[in-house]
């Protein structure tokens, strides 16, 4: 940019312009300038621009994930000579290209029983080879039930992209989402139009996003990432440019954790924006449930002056699982909103194409805010419960407090999307808004092409037995055992003997009461599972075929096979290696052959994995076992050696690392087979047999829910409860015991 030009930019700044909307340690972490702002849509373009800024690495590629595919499809051109079209090979040729280039890679440690599209992990020595630069990691430090979400690429730290993509298959799609774009596939199958976002910025903002990730990388490995030499690489050519020298903040979502407290920034900034919205909020989002921004959205729909509010989601959720949680949360929240819109400003679409397949949409994607065209905001971050408090998040966001020339931006993007929702130019956009009045009334003036959005109308009433199920899968805060045992631990313990002697009774007492607190909600999910599961064959597609009936002579006829005990004992092992829940393969079993065969089989089943697994650790190089252990089972490596048949108990009743990965470990460090296998059986005991028990009453609840036993489950859970909080007691009494000791294998 000349001198001119900066000093009209800085001309267009009023003094009287109102205060920042941006509070560091509130709603963000971060305020930092970028020279340049790409605001990119839809998946040719952030790919292509990726590919473009990825080449120009000198020194380092640093990725988050929530999935990562080395199979995606960046490209389709046809070019022998230019960058590889498929990701894990265009990273593999940038490390070659680059001598001194190192690559990283934080994926989440997803359980592949939940994601079929998703690739087994590289140290498993299946598919694609990363080059020895390439360095893959997986998060699972994250509470039960939690996820690593941000996505977010860091190239040299000046170049860096944040939103809703990942670098990872079913992503790719062209802004024109046409019905039946052939190129739009993956394993030969195809898959539905896909709509996203993704941001784009340098300067010292590239550099704040960078130390997003860095922080990131070492509460997820405890190793540091070193930063790149300062340098300043030249905005990519071809990468568009929508802004230049303009602040970007960027907030986060982070779960609490042992020695970590929560961070919602992400959720601070969510209200401030609505709250500071005088003419509309602009909003484009996967999930729409997260009751906190239901309850602030309803607060401006009371006021007779308050914004338009013009929301924009997808039809259809991925699944019957999906269809029976967070859309049904979404319905409840949009019945509510409809119930407080006094004034007629609440309105909800979904995009619509013709030619798709019955009960299939576009799958959008996007994560937006944009209000009164002066503040907008892309990210990863849902406007879910769960992404306000339990899975790690990062949104970025700009704020034109005045500047025509960023408020300009702002709106030409507001109506280059939604342009694109309605298959027309951005600037019929700005004309129908200005003629009607309102975002609502230019959408219902332009709507109506074969490609458009329509309002959002099917929304069925639920049962409160299906409402409560559905709360189960999208909780705002972590569900853990984690701070209990933190309560207990023998640091806490310790610290506690300082207390005076008269003090020490009402101690106690607090410490207790902590336990109940924390206690009953545990006892209560586990109840509701039952109450969820019944819930389940009652109200969904399920119901209709799987019955009681059905289930048991399902179950019987199976049971009755002389090979169906060897199927389950056999089970285990693949799912161990897998990560499949062992408890589903224990239910099947209890249903099919009754709690005692049941037990007896499903008990065979685990040793028969453990020894696999214990085997297989002789066998498999150091350095993969080492890899694969993790820093958290490497600290007790010691301990495992000096009282081997004590800490193979305790680490069954509380797993430090997956079961497989506890067997190579054990093998490798050389603790004998008999005391490893004895250590497994013991404890094993008790969690199999309160699966057990699960089992016989989900079969009772499939019969007559009024035969359940809740006391037994309770007692159950209770029981396994305080087990695993006195052996996490010892663990950590052990591990200060000898941490003076060395843990390599």
């Amino acid at each position: 940019m000349d001198e001119n030009g900066a000093a009209a930019i800085e001309a267009e700044w009023s003094p009287a312009a109102p205060g920042s909307l941006f509070a560091i340690d509130r709603n963000c972490c971060a305020v930092g300038r970028a020279h340049h702002v790409g605001l990119l849509v839809d998946g040719e373009e952030y790919f292509r621009a990726f590919i473009v800024a990825a080449e120009q690495a000198t020194h380092s590629i640093n990725i988050l994930a929530w999935d990562f595919n080395s199979k995606t499809q960046l490209h389709f051109a046809e070019d022998k000579h230019g960058p590889p079209a498929q990701l894990g090979d265009f990273l593999n040729w940038l490390a070659r290209r680059r001598r001194g280039l190192q690559i990283h890679v934080l994926d989440w440690d997803y359980p592949l029983v939940f994601g079929t599209d998703r690739e087994f992990r590289t140290l498993y020595g299946f598919g694609w080879k990363p080059h020895r630069r390439v360095h893959i990691a997986y998060d699972n430090t994250h509470p039960v039930g939690a996820s690593h979400h941000q996505k977010i690429v860091v190239i040299d730290d000046s170049i860096a992209f944040i939103g809703g993509f990942d670098l990872t298959v079913r992503r790719w799609d062209t802004c024109a989402h046409q019905a039946d774009d052939d190129r739009r596939s993956y394993g030969s199958k195809p898959y539905p139009p896909f709509h996203d976002l993704m941001l784009a910025v340098d300067g010292e903002a590239a550099g704040q996003v960078a130390e997003i990730v860095r922080s990131r990388w070492l509460a997820a490995t405890g190793r540091h990432l070193p930063p790149a030499p300062p340098q300043e690489l030249p905005w990519p050519s071809g990468l568009r440019v929508d802004l230049h020298e303009v602040d970007v903040a960027f907030a986060r979502t982070l779960p609490e954790t042992p020695g970590q407290p929560g961070v919602a920034e992400v959720e601070a900034l969510f209200f401030d924006m609505i709250a500071a919205a005088r003419k509309f909020i602009y909003i484009e989002n996967q999930y729409f449930t997260a009751h906190c921004i239901g309850d602030a959205l309803a607060a401006r729909l009371d006021e007779p002056d308050g914004p338009e509010i013009i929301i924009v989601v997808r039809r259809f959720s991925h699944g019957w699982l999906e269809e029976y949680t967070m859309h049904v949360l979404r319905s409840r929240l949009v019945q509510r909103l409809r119930a407080a819109d006094r004034y007629g400003h609440f309105h909800i679409f979904y995009p619509h194409i013709e030619g798709l397949a019955d009960r299939t949409c576009i799958d959008l994607h996007s994560k937006l805010m944009i209000v009164d065209d002066e503040i907008l905001r892309i990210g990863s971050a849902n406007l879910s419960n769960r992404s306000m408090g339990l899975d790690s998040e990062c949104d970025a966001a700009i704020e034109a407090r005045g500047d025509r020339r960023i408020a300009s931006a702002i709106r030409d993007f507001r109506n280059r999307l939604l342009g694109e929702h309605l298959d027309v130019p951005a600037g019929e956009v700005e004309a129908a808004v200005h003629h009607q009045g309102s975002l609502h009334g230019a959408i219902a003036a332009l709507a109506g092409r074969e490609r458009t959005l329509r309002p959002l109308e099917e929304l069925p009433d639920w049962p409160p037995a299906v409402l409560e199920l559905a709360s189960v899968g999208d909780p705002a805060q972590p569900v853990s055992l984690e701070g209990l045992i933190d309560e207990f631990s023998p640091e806490r313990l310790t610290s506690s003997e300082d207390e005076s002697e008269e003090n020490a009774p009402s101690a106690a007492q607090s410490r207790l009461r902590t336990l109940i607190r924390r206690l009953a909600p545990r006892l209560a999910a586990a109840i509701l599972a039952v109450a969820a599961l019944t819930a389940l064959w009652r109200y969904t597609p399920l119901a209709e075929w799987l019955n009681a009936d059905h289930v048991s002579a399902w179950a019987r006829e199976f049971g009755g096979h002389w090979w169906a005990p060897l199927v389950i004992v056999a089970a285990y092992t693949p799912a161990c290696i897998v990560l499949f829940p062992r408890p589903l393969i224990t239910f099947a079993a209890v249903i099919a052959f009754g709690p005692h065969l049941g037990f007896a089989y499903a008990l065979s089943g685990i040793l028969l994995a453990a020894l696999l697994s214990y085997q297989a650790g002789h066998h498999l190089p150091r350095h993969t076992v080492r890899d694969m252990a993790g820093p958290r089972l490497l600290h007790f490596a010691e301990i495992l050696r000096r009282r081997s048949l004590l800490t193979v108990t305790a680490l069954r009743l509380v797993p430090l690392a997956p079961f497989a990965v506890e067997g190579l470990v054990a093998a490798a460090i050389g603790i004998r087979l008999s005391p490893f296998m004895l250590g497994t059986l013991i404890g094993m005991l008790p969690g199999t047999l309160t699966t057990t028990i699960f089992g016989h009453q989900i079969e009772a609840a499939l019969h007559d829910p009024s035969q359940v036993n809740y006391g037994l489950l309770a007692a159950a859970v209770g029981v396994v409860a305080l087990l695993s909080l006195a052996v996490r007691h010892w663990l950590v009494a052990q591990r200060r015991q000898h941490s003076d000791h060395g843990h390599k294998i």
